[in-house]
């Protein structure tokens, strides 16, 4: 069987001008991955990454220290079927509807990087009337769009995978969600509740046979566990 191995991106720069940009954290956390899985004498057949920079420099990072730990790697191969759904994009389109009974919505919003708290509990209410499908507004790209956009991606990669295949996927949540979705079945408000559990830099493993995916562990947190670092966890 071959194995997808699906990777968060580290850390990125919430709260700051531009999010897309791994934090001195977010470095540590893809550097400490690397490290891990030469390790464990993980071999690499491919790499691929979605086109958001936090994904690209995670993976080149990861990348970097398996190559000086002695391991042959492949190139970095882009996908944009694998970014991330554009969180901004819900946001903006579905906070109005949310007023009415969040009032202080918007000022918590703002000032994100003060309320980590109620932005993810904000956050998980505009994400659920999302994926429900029930607030649906022109422009916005649906979940039902984004999971035919993942699994196009997924579709891919098996196709063009030869039998025992190592292939290192660097992604974000929202793509893994989508990924927990489509090969187990799971509700999107089930795969939901799994994504706010993701840490940056996780290792969740696919396996996978033809066209036929199973998933066989996930969010996987032994690269940051065994340095014990705990500031190293982090969700966002």
């Amino acid at each position: 069987m071959g194995s997808i191995y699906l990777i968060r991106h580290g850390q990125a720069s919430f709260g700051a001008d531009n999010y897309d940009v791994l934090s001195p954290t977010g470095i540590a956390q893809s550097e400490a991955l690397g490290d891990h899985m030469a390790s464990l004498g993980l071999h690499i057949d491919r790499c691929v990454a979605g086109d958001l920079r936090r994904q690209q420099d995670t993976g080149r990072l990861v990348l970097t220290r398996l190559q000086a730990a002695g391991g042959d790697v492949p190139a970095l191969e882009t996908d944009p079927a694998f970014n991330e759904f554009d969180a901004d994009g819900v946001i903006r389109a579905l906070l109005p509807g949310l007023l009415p009974d969040e009032p202080e919505a918007l000022h918590v919003l703002r000032n994100a990087a003060d309320n980590r708290n109620e932005f993810q509990r904000l956050f998980a209410l505009l994400v659920q009337r999302w994926h429900s499908g029930a607030h649906p507004v022109d422009g916005l790209q649906s979940w039902s769009g984004f999971v035919e956009q993942v699994n196009a991606g997924l579709q891919r990669l098996l196709q063009q995978a030869a039998q025992g295949d190592h292939i290192a996927l660097f992604t974000s949540g929202g793509t893994i969600t989508a990924l927990l979705h489509l090969i187990t079945g799971i509700t999107p408000s089930q795969a939901f509740t799994l994504n706010w559990q993701i840490i940056n830099t996780s290792l969740s493993h696919l396996k996978f046979r033809g066209s036929e995916v199973t998933l066989a562990s996930f969010n996987s947190q032994a690269h940051v566990q065994l340095l014990k670092a705990p500031e190293l966890v982090t969700y966002r």
